[in-house]
């Protein structure tokens, strides 16, 4: 099975690759667009762009949100955690908590639109902290400043499938692979 994976990122067109191939999914690059919605979750957010996506013609689609939850900063950046990473970065976030409860989360929420398998979505948590200072070379995003519970690497200190293990990603593709094999029948 074949299914478009919506994202300019290509670390995150690695991850799924490696996370589902051993599912026989052959996930490729789809060039495909649609407008986040302001809204307060990313299921909300995901659910919309499969909507217009399917109302552009698109068929066999995945697509994921994630976000960086801070409950001391009532769950900011959340939804906007992109726009925060671009406009300010890592060395903004750790200004922003300064003083805070370093408590933080990581959720994705994918969506999927399939002829075989319907509509869904799933969404995988990492609960952790920002730690003080960043660390680490790998990963993207807010990879250096998160380190997730049960580890004191951050993501950015982790190997692919050190950090698909403890990922908000990887915990949403575990989800989604049980999810594609409850659908297809193929529980073993």
């Amino acid at each position: 099975m074949k299914l478009g994976l919506v994202t300019s990122n290509k670390h995150k067109l690695e991850e799924y690759r490696q996370g589902l191939e051993r599912l026989g999914v052959d996930i490729e690059l789809l060039k495909a667009d649609c407008e986040e919605i302001q809204t307060d979750t990313l299921q909300k957010v995901v659910r919309s762009c499969v909507e217009q996506l399917k109302d552009q013609g698109y068929r066999n689609f995945m697509l994921d949100d994630s976000g960086l939850f801070v409950p001391s900063l009532n769950g900011f950046p959340g939804v906007y955690s992109a726009y925060v990473m671009e406009t300010i970065g890592c060395p903004g976030m750790l200004r922003l908590i300064h003083g805070l409860d370093r408590k933080a989360r990581f959720e994705c929420c994918i969506g999927v639109s399939s002829d075989e398998l319907g509509d869904f979505s799933v969404t995988g948590v990492s609960p952790g902290r920002i730690i003080y200072e960043e660390r680490g070379t790998g990963g993207f995003g807010y990879d250096p400043i998160f380190v997730p519970d049960g580890d004191e690497r951050t993501f950015a200190q982790m190997d692919m499938l050190s950090k698909n293990q403890h990922s908000h990603r990887g915990k949403a593709m575990v989800l989604l692979a049980a999810e594609i094999k409850r659908r297809m029948g193929n529980w073993k």
